[in-house]
């Protein structure tokens, strides 16, 4: 026959605690153990007996006392305790939130804590926003229209309608909570038929149909900051769906989403355009005009013998940086332009340039060095 274990070596306390310090040991063990909370395990369930036969004996003084005199001998006509051998759940974890050990061995849906009467928070609401690149360079003011819902105003937000009355929900007679028997513990559960607010309409509403809300449409105005950029969340407090039983509404996420442009790439916080000039341009050099994102044109430069494909950068003239000072440059890509026709004054012109370079134009024969 296997010996069996001190008790106070099982509950890891000294021969002297308190009841108290053996009550807490005991809770801790009881929670890491408990046989809802390790299904299937062998192992877990025979530490629980064990830890709460110690419990059993230690937390009575009188026997408590035979077993420091006598030993398990002492005690021998109380052992055997196991599972299902409390049902004083408060005795023991009076002073833990009992929501909160519910959770942690049966999940959310025996939290004990029922909805009841209380408001509830209302969902957020995510709108998608379309703009225009110009627009996230500047900055703007967008009116947007959004469906959400909001207080009946034939009922009140009550459900009810004709003036009728809430009954008695006849499942949960009012309370909002069913007691449930779950194993070691006797839990209470949100009550399925009220949804735990103890009461249920029985003359709805004709407007909203008993929730007590309706669909309506409202405009807001977004403020869009400069320098945002695809996938921005701009979130606006207290403009989501009214929160039912007068709950607190919750909020707007509008989010954002830059259309292409057809002349500007956005590289983060600067922008990038291609501008084509003439191959004598490009050769001789000169200035030519540049659009802006922000809609004007500034004069660039362009060196003598400019290479195709090269960028200038244009400073300060980019996308302002989000919630911070300075902006972003624009980067101006060169794209030397060849003329696919030529006049014969053209084709004079550049014969001549082709001798004095030494080539003979036309000629399908080349040397390269």
């Amino acid at each position: 026959m296997a010996t069996k274990r001190d008790y106070y070596e099982i509950l890891s306390v000294q021969k002297n605690a308190s009841e108290d310090e053996i009550k807490q040991a005991y809770r801790k063990l009881a929670l890491k153990y408990h046989p809802d909370k390790n299904k299937g395990n062998a192992e877990a369930e025979e530490k629980f007996k064990e830890a709460t036969e110690a419990y059993e004996i230690l937390r009575d003084p009188k026997k408590r006392a035979q077993y420091d005199k006598f030993g398990h001998e002492g005690v021998a006509g109380f052992e055997g305790f196991g599972r299902g051998a409390y049902t004083d759940f408060s005795d023991i974890f009076g002073d833990f939130d009992i929501g909160d050990i519910f959770e942690g061995f049966f999940g959310a849906g025996f939290s004990g804590k029922g909805r009841g009467k209380r408001p509830r928070r209302g969902a957020d609401i995510q709108y998608d926003l379309i703009i225009e690149l110009e627009e996230a360079a500047t900055g703007k003011e967008a009116q947007i229209e959004i469906p959400r819902s909001e207080t009946c105003a034939t009922c009140n937000g009550s459900g009810s309608g004709s003036g009728a009355k809430p009954a008695v929900c006849p499942v949960c007679n009012g309370t909002g909570q069913i007691r449930q028997t779950q194993g070691f513990f006797s839990i209470t559960q949100t009550c399925y038929k009220c949804r735990g607010e103890g009461k249920i309409i029985t003359s709805p509403c004709k407007t909203c149909g008993g929730s007590g809300l309706v669909t309506k449409k409202r405009k807001i105005t977004v403020k869009i900051p400069a320098g945002v950029e695809s996938g921005s969340r701009l979130k606006i407090t207290g403009e989501g769906e009214q929160g039912p039983s007068g709950g607190p509404r919750g909020d707007l996420y509008v989010v954002i989403h830059i259309k292409k442009h057809q002349v500007f790439d956005r590289h983060g916080n600067d922008i990038l355009n291609v501008v084509d000039i003439s191959y004598s341009l490009a050769c001789l050099g000169g200035e030519i005009e540049v659009q802006t994102i922000t809609g004007g044109k500034v004069k660039m430069k362009i060196p003598a013998g400019a290479e195709n494909g090269q960028i200038f950068r244009l400073k300060g003239n980019g996308i302002p940086y989000l919630g911070s000072y300075g902006r972003g440059d624009q980067l101006v890509k060169i794209n030397v332009r060849v003329p696919k026709k030529l006049s014969p004054r053209q084709k004079e012109l550049l014969q001549e340039l082709a001798r004095l370079e030494g080539e003979e134009a036309g000629s399908s024969t080349r040397q390269f060095y």
